[in-house]
């Protein structure tokens, strides 16, 4: 039986991102949310791999035991010492910041498996050549968050150079519902197990594409609108705190001057036409240097990549 699985998604537990001076929430997206919209687009395997954290892997995990058409694997996108590293079928939380020999051992010692997302990405926190070091059982070939022509294609390159050595995985990076779906793992097998016996058989394949810039800019906007809300609700006192909603906990706790300005930002933001400038304008550097590494592939690397899978 074919199935698909998205092997690396994030919810509002993951926390807030930086950009230079600028903070934002990596996703406002609900764990329950996320799993209502992997069964809209016929997932099978949904993994949840927040930002340092489980606890919405675990949030989710719980709500999808009463549907029989997804299952939910505890995941965790670690930040280490060296880059990012992917845990799957975790039973706990793994400390951020250690080497990622260590992190990988962590992963292993749960009974779980080391991913490398986006493994040769020039724009987030990657392992690049640690990778062929590292007792890894898969890379993403496929990341739907990197629309570079670079990253996935330096993956895609990298596997094939090195046939039997990782199993190849496809998945959204998604941070929200309009990013989810374009992109996933195939597998022989039936859900969580046969994903993990395809991981480790090196049987899987990336399906689908990376996300449309429209849906990447929705995305943008979404997060800002987001925590516009939660913030204003915070200033009007209508903003209970809940155990499943830790970004509702980091916003009560925010000075009221900086409350004001993240709302007045929010709005100056969603504006049209300043996320699509920002997103055009995000393009072109990412684009210009993509296009500067890709013309260090040789005439080999180009052949290679030419070959049918």
């Amino acid at each position: 039986m074919r199935q698909r699985a998205d092997t690396h998604v994030h919810t509002i537990y993951s926390g807030i991102g930086h950009l230079g001076p600028l903070k934002f929430p990596e996703s406002v997206t609900m764990p329950e949310e996320m799993v209502d919209h992997a069964r809209k687009k016929n997932l099978d395997v949904l993994c949840i791999t927040d930002h340092n954290c489980t606890g919405g892997a675990f949030v989710a995990q719980k709500y999808a035991k009463q549907f029989n058409d997804i299952e939910v694997v505890i995941g965790e996108e670690v930040s280490t010492a060296d880059g990012e590293v992917v845990g799957l079928w975790l039973t706990e939380e793994i400390p951020r910041d250690l080497s990622i020999e260590e992190t990988i051992d962590i992963i292993h010692s749960q009974g779980g498996l080391a991913i490398a997302p986006h493994p040769f990405s020039f724009h987030v926190p990657a392992l690049r050549e640690k990778v062929y070091d590292l007792k890894l059982e898969g890379i993403e070939t496929l990341n739907g968050g990197h629309i570079d022509k670079f990253s996935n294609t330096k993956a895609k390159l990298e596997f094939r150079k090195h046939p039997g050595k990782w199993a190849q995985l496809g998945s959204s990076d998604g941070h929200s519902t309009s990013t989810v779906g374009y992109s996933w793992t195939e597998f022989e097998g039936q859900g969580a197990e046969g994903l993990r016996k395809a991981i480790l058989d090196k049987a899987t394949a990336p399906g689908g594409m990376p996300v449309p810039i429209d849906k990447a800019i929705f995305w943008s906007m979404e997060v800002v609108m987001g925590a516009g809300k939660m913030i204003l609700k915070s200033l009007l006192n209508r903003l209970p705190i809940e155990a499943t909603n830790p970004l509702s906990e980091k916003v009560e706790v925010m000075p009221s001057e900086k409350k004001i300005a993240a709302i007045v930002g929010a709005a100056l933001y969603i504006i049209p036409p300043l996320p699509f400038l920002a997103s055009i304008a995000s393009n072109r550097w990412l684009n210009k240097r993509a296009n500067k590494l890709l013309k260090e592939f040789s005439k080999e690397d180009l052949a290679l990549l030419a070959e049918p899978e």
